[in-house]
């Protein structure tokens, strides 16, 4: 019995974490079936992405500090839609006033969406992360992450390399979640691991709504192919990381730094 209540509360928490994303999700799906006059639908999507962040902030859904980190992932997120259209990794085919180099503005809210989920889940699961590694250490792999999803189009691509780093520095991190008066816990790369399973599952939905378009999917909807899972895993690092490390930096208790042998 106790085991139900936990799922029920389980899930529970992950719907009212997920409320940034599904809320994009709902507008994704929604907005292909409306009229493209008298506002495009890429305009709209950005209005509406506007609107709900604002709602979010005046509601105390998402504190202060939860806001600059996600503006920090907005312009992370948006600079690498910039660069990856360019060098067609997939493309936006509608037309609208709010697209910058082929980019529609509202693209750097999905990106948000993934850090407001993260931030929501360490206040409501009241997350803590034993064994993470210095700040400087963790940093500096984000930023290489982050480079390789650039560096890649014309050097080697290291995303392998950098898996198995990631899966060697936090090989014995844990990240523990409570359910009522419950502690669990699970390797923190499996967190990794299954945050990213679910962003590839709802990016096939995206592409289905044709919020952005894969170049094997212009002729049709198909399923994205299994190798995305790795780039979103990587880039839940990158989220992950710079929040457990502003956390820290913040003197937040959640965040416990290995210590050194």
């Amino acid at each position: 019995m106790q085991k139900i209540r936990h799922f029920i509360r389980f899930t529970y928490l992950e719907a009212i974490c997920c409320v940034f994303p599904v809320a994009i999700f709902f507008a994704l799906a929604t907005s292909r079936y409306l009229p493209s006059e008298p506002i495009a639908r890429y305009d709209l999507l950005l209005l509406w992405c506007l609107i709900v962040q604002i709602v979010l902030l005046v509601t105390r859904y998402e504190t202060k500090e939860e806001f600059k980190l996600i503006l920090i992932f907005h312009a992370i997120g948006l600079g690498l839609e910039l660069f990856k259209v360019q060098v067609g990794s997939w493309s936006y085919p509608e037309e609208a006033w709010s697209k910058v180099m082929g980019v529609p503005l509202y693209a750097g809210f999905m990106y948000a969406s993934v850090a407001s989920y993260i931030c929501q889940a360490f206040r409501r699961f009241d997350l803590r992360v034993t064994a993470f590694p210095r700040p400087a250490l963790a940093l500096v792999i984000g930023l290489l992450v982050y480079l390789n999803f650039f560096t890649h189009h014309w050097l080697l691509d290291f995303r392998w390399m950098l898996m198995g780093l990631v899966a060697l520095v936090f090989l014995k991190s844990w990240v523990y979640y409570r359910l009522n008066e419950t502690v669990y816990r699970m390797p923190l790369v499996l967190s990794f691991g299954l945050i990213a399973w679910f962003i590839w599952l709802a990016e096939n939905i995206v592409t289905f709504f044709k919020g952005w378009v894969y170049p094997n999917q212009e002729e049709g909807w198909e399923l994205v192919d299994f190798g995305k899972l790795s780039s979103w895993f990587l880039l839940v690092i990158i989220t992950i990381l710079i929040v457990a490390v502003e956390k820290y930096r913040l003197g937040d208790p959640s965040i416990e730094i290995k210590r050194e042998p």
